[in-house]
């Protein structure tokens, strides 16, 4: 049974522009991922929710501070950054620290993210379902992804209506 989802947070949650300087809370303008909020509305009700990255410039205290700019952190119960996590995406201690902090077994879990190496295949080493968020239409194999979505429009559904 799924009992949390984790989210990637760049350019899953919240738009990243890797041209800009600093932490994404100092920017001038920061926005949602198209139809990530919608989803996290319904999502949030039902499951724990966590946010987790490997964003270079934020800890997740910052990381929070970019999320409340858009009243994004109301949907998340637990927050991690690789920084304050002492291990990176993919490594599998990055997911397995993230399942021990929240109390659930990798198992009951969704990982969400964009980047197939780094969110995907991380997490499914651990045994998580995943769901590769391919906004960017990226052509290839994608083996470990339980699911592959184009728009986060896609993702309440797919959740939802996972057989448990």
């Amino acid at each position: 049974m799924i009992k949390a989802i984790i989210f990637d947070w760049g350019d899953t949650v919240m738009r990243d522009y890797p041209e800009l300087d600093g932490p994404m809370y100092s920017w001038d303008n920061v926005e949602w991922i198209p139809g990530t909020e919608k989803s996290l509305k319904l999502l949030s009700r039902k499951f724990i929710c966590c946010i987790a990255t490997n964003a270079g410039c934020s800890n997740t205290g910052a990381m929070i501070k970019a999320l409340k700019r858009i009243n994004a952190d109301k949907y998340f119960k637990y927050f991690f950054s690789s920084k304050d996590l002492g291990y990176e995406k993919p490594d599998k201690r990055f997911f397995l620290n993230i399942t021990k902090n929240i109390n659930v077994k990798p198992k009951e879990c969704f990982m969400i993210g964009n980047d197939y190496e780094k969110d995907i295949v991380g997490a499914k080493a651990v045994g998580m379902k995943t769901i590769f968020f391919n906004e960017k239409s990226i052509k290839g194999n994608f083996p470990v992804a339980d699911f592959i979505i184009y728009s986060m429009d896609e993702l309440s559904n797919i959740i939802l209506n996972y057989e448990f």
